[in-house]
């Protein structure tokens, strides 16, 4: 029968670790086994784990940051496949057996399902990422420079082989973060790709994260994810693909472009500009250095037409002259949460 390891990826998250660990024993009971990754926590992460005595394999390891916990646990996997779950996400109890199953249908080297964005308290707020699903074959789109949607880290499972292809990740003191960028987009040149459009797992926004957000230079509704503040995206994207492309060229032969395409992170460049600019400052924006972003709005192989339109009407307000309007705008483009807020507002 096909297993796989669930690898639950801990540091300092003691809150939620109680309800990652149930949820992934609950998916892993007929089809694999846990293993928790302690990254040097230094609240009562230990303790916690250390309850849960034989029911799972814990380590305890130095801080050396989310890439490390990641090559470590792909060397500890020894089932055919692996799911690395964020300890402040959750599974439900399905997820591993429709993966499973998905993988049993095609000759994937990794199968992703849709994320229920949770509050804090586990409540779902309406929303799901990711917001499209790409196709099976999204290797000719990244060899393009695209970057195809995929759910965060715990949406998604690999084949342990196809992984170890493209491991390990080379450790940044300066970027620790962010070790699910590689094995989703490294994967997929490996082999074609799965995408459930089914929620099987919940993605947590921390109220913590949120704050910390709204008191960076008045952006925090701009940001969906937990980031410390709306200008990480900008600072690490370029330094996830340069390393991207070094993996890739080393250890499958092959050259990525130097550039790569993302909407998600082209909207943040522009709205982190707009937000507070003048009305002659975001005329000028969008007329002589918006070119990136309106690429990858218009030529987004992802897309319905109906989308793309929406996303350049809302794109347009921004040159109506009226800063709440702006504003208004902007938190729709940057954050899909912020809709489901004006939703359950009203």
């Amino acid at each position: 029968m096909k297993s796989v390891t669930v690898v639950i990826v801990n540091y300092n998250y003691e809150r939620f670790l109680c309800e990652a660990i149930d949820s992934a024993l609950a998916a892993a009971r007929v089809h694999g086994r846990v293993v928790v990754i302690d990254d040097g926590s230094t609240d009562r992460s230990r303790e916690i784990i250390e309850g849960y005595g034989e029911r799972i394999v814990p380590v305890f390891k130095e801080n050396q940051g989310q890439c490390s916990v990641y090559n470590l646990g792909l060397a500890l996997a020894d089932t055919e496949y692996v799911l690395f779950l964020d300890a402040d996400d959750v599974l439900y109890p399905d997820a591993l057996e429709a993966a499973l199953g998905a993988f049993d249908s095609g000759d994937f080297v990794k199968v992703q399902f849709r994320l229920d964005v949770i509050g804090v308290d586990g409540s779902p707020t309406g929303a799901q990422v990711p917001g499209s699903t790409p196709p099976g074959e999204c290797a000719s789109l990244l060899r393009r420079g695209w970057l195809y949607p995929s759910p965060p880290a715990s949406g998604n499972v690999y084949r342990v082989s196809a992984l170890r292809l493209v491991f390990p990740i080379p450790l940044s003191k300066g970027h620790p973060k962010a070790a699910d960028f590689f094995a989703i987009y490294g994967v997929a040149l490996t082999g074609a790709i799965c995408s459930l459009d089914v929620a099987l797992g919940g993605y947590r926004i921390h109220v913590k994260a949120q704050d910390k957000l709204a008191a960076s230079a008045g952006l925090g509704a701009l940001s969906m994810g937990n980031y410390v503040s709306v200008t990480e995206v900008e600072h690490s994207f370029p330094w996830r693909w340069a390393t991207l492309r070094e993996m890739v060229s080393t250890r499958l032969g092959e050259d990525l472009p130097s550039r790569f395409i993302d909407f998600s992170y082209e909207k943040n460049r522009l709205c982190v500009r707009l937000y507070d600019a003048t009305t002659s400052e975001r005329w000028r924006y969008l007329m002589f250095d918006s070119r990136r972003y309106l690429h990858a709005l218009l030529w987004n192989p992802f897309w319905r037409p109906s989308k793309k339109l929406a996303a350049l009407g809302l794109t347009l307000m921004c040159l109506i002259p009226s800063r709440q309007l702006n504003k208004y705008a902007l938190r729709y483009i940057a954050n899909p949460m912020a809709r489901h807020d004006a939703v359950a507002r009203g």
